[in-house]
């Protein structure tokens, strides 16, 4: 990860990118609300929550996420928090992390392909990768898509609006019932963590083995993860300790409302950056452990030293003299 640098640079351009206009979306809302008032300059100072509340309470539409809890480490835990209890995003977002998710399934596949063969492949090797795969990835994107919306839509009413009321019927101590409830947490984030590990093997497995059937690619990741459930769980598992090092460390630095807006931009910019940075590095841990596993050798093997294909080379090859017997 650490040798292809361009292609960090590349995700954190692409997330950059599609958040930028729903940033600005939210900018034009506050100037809006807000004026060449006094309460403007002093909210690049600090926040100001009674100004916040106003804002808040005539907030519509994509307004309404310019909440408190986005400051900081807040954000993080709002966004967990969200996805833990299946709240539905905003049509405008939805739509965007729609996007973003297509967007990142075309780049997946050059991607994957740099970690494979562990050296550079340029931007044509690397969006030809891209091009070549992406109709089998696409359709993986979609089955996929199809059992998220199984665990979130059945699984997670089931745990939590079917099971949960009825198991903590009579339960009159507080931590018993905050116990239960985590364990259905634990139950429903272990379903989606299963999902996520063969996903991203059967993703590998389409770009290293070449393959154009979805479905044959999921199943093929099923197996790999089994037969090889020790190192896939102990990789993840790693993975996840260094993610959460990375929000630690963030809890730690992340600014509060009263720290000036700026601060607040650069270091959510670089926690957003390190974050990237993890899930890149992932992938090609996952890609490593699958080479190494099925000995895919060949495929990370440098190319054969050629003769260079350029004007300059071919006026070379036709002045030296030709070799007749």
């Amino acid at each position: 990860m650490s040798r292809a640098p361009a292609i960090l640079a590349g995700t954190f351009a692409l997330t950059l990118g599609i958040s930028l206009p729903l940033a600005l979306a939210v900018r034009d809302m506050l100037q809006a609300h807000l004026g060449n008032s006094l309460m403007a300059g002093a909210a690049l100072r600090g926040a100001n929550y009674e100004w916040w509340q106003e804002f808040t309470a005539q907030a519509t539409a994509l307004g309404t996420t310019f909440v408190p809890s986005i400051i900081g480490f807040g954000a993080v835990l709002l966004n967990l928090s969200n996805l833990l209890d299946n709240v539905p995003l905003l049509t405008t977002v939805a739509g965007v992390t729609g996007a973003w998710l297509v967007l990142w399934s075309f780049l997946s596949g050059g991607i994957l392909d740099r970690f494979a063969r562990d050296r550079a492949t340029r931007g044509r090797g690397f969006f030809g990768a891209c091009g070549a795969h992406f109709p089998a990835i696409a359709r993986l994107g979609l089955i996929a898509l199809a059992i998220y919306v199984f665990l979130f839509g059945w699984l997670h009413p089931l745990l939590f609006n079917t099971l949960y009321p009825g198991v903590t019927h009579e339960v009159v101590v507080e931590r018993s019932a905050f116990a239960i409830r985590a364990g259905f947490y634990a139950v429903f984030v272990g379903a989606l963590v299963a999902v996520n590990v063969i996903v991203d093997y059967a993703r590998i497995r389409i770009v290293v083995e070449d393959r154009r059937s979805a479905i044959g690619a999921l199943l093929a990741g099923t197996r790999f993860v089994r037969r090889n459930l020790g190192a896939a769980v102990g990789l993840y598992l790693l993975n996840g300790i260094l993610f959460l090092a990375a929000i630690a460390f963030y809890a730690l630095v992340a600014p509060g409302a009263t720290r000036p807006a700026w601060l607040a931009l650069v270091l959510g910019e670089t926690y957003i950056v390190l974050r990237h940075f993890l899930k890149l590095t992932f992938y090609a841990s996952e890609t490593a452990l699958f080479q190494t596993r099925l000995a895919h050798a060949s495929y990370t093997a440098s190319p054969p030293v050629e003769w260079p294909e350029s004007p300059a080379a071919e006026a070379i090859t036709n002045l030296s003299p030709t070799f007749t017997p």
